[in-house]
């Protein structure tokens, strides 16, 4: 039996000294899955103790964060728009930035409880889809991927959540094969450069998959593609939303004005970062 203070003291030492960000955070978050401790009962209760079991599922968890695994690959899952999600080392950790997305479109939705109908482009987990299904009870969505494994991901989140009847997932490259019937088109595609890669932290360029950060030389390599198959794809009067990397929002509105896609607003994430760009058709 060791108490919770001795516990997370050596787990933040041990991560700070590994380069590990927010290490005392991490730990709290480790040991609330390992020894079923909330992190509130944690601060108001340092002087318990944990027991053997839970303590060896907390040195392992340590362990492997130590290493620079994500924590989200860690216990398997991350919140996303308050909702869990399943991730695993075949997708993209859903980040807070994505967020900014899913409230932009919501904004632009003047009756959320009309039947629309989402696309969205490299799904992932599905957490942009399902989160804006999760807010629009009448609305379909279909989300394309090219992994077969993040497919799977996704299909369960949506079985989680309760949208599997509202969700649909496709094996595809893009916009290959399919026809134009969207009334919002989203995407949060890869825009990492490829030299800049290497250079990201561990958590993500060694253990992210690689076909979800590359973006090509400049990182826009996706928009190219995107963008005019979001402007055949979309309904005249539809929405299209990106995503985009720091210092890319220009670029990529001229990428969507080439592809005739009128820009129609920009939104910035909570750092101030533009994030997200908005087109209408």
């Amino acid at each position: 039996m060791t108490d919770i203070r001795t516990l997370l003291g050596e787990a933040q030492q041990r991560l700070a000294l590994a380069g590990v960000e927010g290490p005392l955070r991490d730990a709290r978050l480790l040991l609330q899955v390992a020894a079923d401790v909330p992190i509130a009962t944690q601060i108001a209760y340092p002087e318990r103790t944990v027991d053997g079991d839970a303590i060896a599922l907390f040195e392992e968890f340590v362990a492997r964060r130590a290493d620079r695994q994500p924590v989200a690959h860690i216990l398997g899952k991350r919140e996303f728009w308050s909702l869990d999600f399943t991730v695993t080392p075949d997708t993209l950790v859903p980040r807070p930035d994505s967020e900014t997305l899913v409230q932009a479109v919501l904004d632009r939705i003047e009756n959320r409880k009309a039947r629309l109908s989402l696309l969205d482009f490299g799904t992932g987990t599905g957490c942009l889809l399902l989160a804006l299904l999760h807010e629009l009870p009448n609305a379909t969505g279909l989300g394309i991927d090219i992994s077969p494994n993040a497919l799977d991901v996704a299909i369960e989140n949506a079985v989680q959540l309760g949208l599997r009847d509202r969700a649909q997932f496709r094996l595809r490259n893009w916009d290959r094969a399919l026809t134009p019937s969207f009334d919002i088109v989203i995407s949060n595609p890869p825009y990492i450069p490829t030299e800049e890669i290497p250079t990201l932290q561990p958590e993500v360029s060694t253990f992210e998959p690689p076909i979800a950060l590359d973006g090509g030389p400049d990182g826009l390599d996706a928009y190219r593609r995107l963008a005019p198959a979001a402007a055949r794809l979309v309904k005249a009067g539809g929405l299209v939303a990106f995503e985009v990397g720091m210092g890319q929002a220009d670029s990529v509105i001229q990428i969507g004005h080439a592809a005739r896609l009128l820009h129609i607003a920009t939104a910035n994430d909570l750092a101030g970062v533009p994030r997200c760009v908005l087109f209408s058709k």
